[in-house]
């Protein structure tokens, strides 16, 4: 089964995003923390994680803690494993032009996003999307 990856700290929206993976038939790998993202890719690193990578992250920029979203998303641009897993941000600021490129030159993001999200079907449709490439 495919597993796609989201971290966020606000918990309803958390819930939210697990239940919308299980209805589109995906495995939720789910984080709330940025420390909790960089220790995991680590492990994955050394070999230590053995379960199935996750073939999409949806990270949330702003998260509690020292590492935000943006600095995840450079962390797993930068792993040899996992460099080529296509990333999507996700924030409820509004940010300007220059902002929310700056933003992806600096993950290499594929799309950032906006809360509130959009619709189910508009959001399972735009994620395989970038799934398939």
């Amino acid at each position: 089964m495919t597993t796609w990856m989201v971290v966020e700290d606000e918990y309803d929206l958390y819930e939210m995003v697990i239940a919308m993976y299980e209805l589109m038939g995906v495995d939720g790998l789910a984080f709330i923390e940025g420390e909790e993202v960089i220790a995991w890719i680590e492990e994955v690193e050394t070999g230590d994680f053995t379960e199935e990578l996750p073939e999409l992250a949806l990270l949330d920029i702003r998260l509690p803690g020292q590492i935000d979203g943006i600095a995840i998303g450079a962390r797993i641009r930068e792993s040899p494993v996992l460099c080529d897993m296509p990333l999507v941000l996700m924030t409820a600021y509004k940010l300007s032009i220059d902002e929310e490129q700056a933003i992806l030159n600096a993950t290499g993001a594929e799309l950032l996003l906006y809360k509130p999200l959009p619709d189910y079907e508009t959001l399972r449709d735009l994620l395989f999307q970038i799934v398939a490439g």
